[in-house]
């Protein structure tokens, strides 16, 4: 006989909402705090910002985003997600760029974070846009020169009152310069 190894869990991706976790083990202190912060205030109490490496691109330059959520509250918190997704960005609108059909796991899960932690997540944005034509065919579209949008959340259940923050990049072609 092998040794044992853990079992996966077959709930939510974080506690079972009484502060166990999911190895079974005892809740501590900060754990069960966290259950007590109702998620509208756990809503309000996360900031995200989100900020770009300059204001001004070249068409199909790659645009480099960083996000950073911040728990402004001492003690730790969860934000519920209906979906595996915890946090997006849009352009214009758009998640990740892109009019495709983005599909997530439909588990709850749980976007944790300690008293006053900082997360902060850098992605790049290729300067393209996804579009989906006729059935499945793929085409990645040059934007047009002007003012677009960047938009970073958390994945919170509708958007009223979603954690969020943007910025405003301006993409112009060679012949602007």
């Amino acid at each position: 006989m092998g040794p044992s190894r853990p079992r996966r869990s077959t709930g939510g991706d974080s506690s079972d909402g009484l502060g166990t976790e999911p190895d079974g083990s005892r809740p501590s202190v900060t754990n069960l705090l966290a259950t007590l912060v109702p998620p509208a205030v756990a809503r309000r109490a996360i900031a995200v910002s989100v900020a770009t490496d300059r204001d001004v691109y070249e068409r199909d330059d790659p645009v480099e985003i960083t996000v950073e959520f911040e728990n402004r509250l001492p003690i730790p918190v969860e934000l519920p997600t209906p979906r595996q997704r915890r946090w997006g960005w849009t352009v214009d609108g758009e998640l990740e760029a892109s009019d495709e059909r983005r599909y997530t796991r439909e588990q709850p899960a749980t976007f944790d974070f300690r008293g006053g932690e900082r997360k902060r997540v850098s992605v790049t944005w290729n300067g393209r846009l996804e579009r989906v034509r006729h059935g499945d065919r793929r085409e990645s579209v040059l934007p047009e020169p002007g003012e677009y949008e960047i938009r970073a959340f958390v994945a919170t259940q509708g958007t009223d009152g979603r954690p969020s923050d943007s910025t405003t990049v301006t993409l112009r072609s060679s012949i602007d310069s």
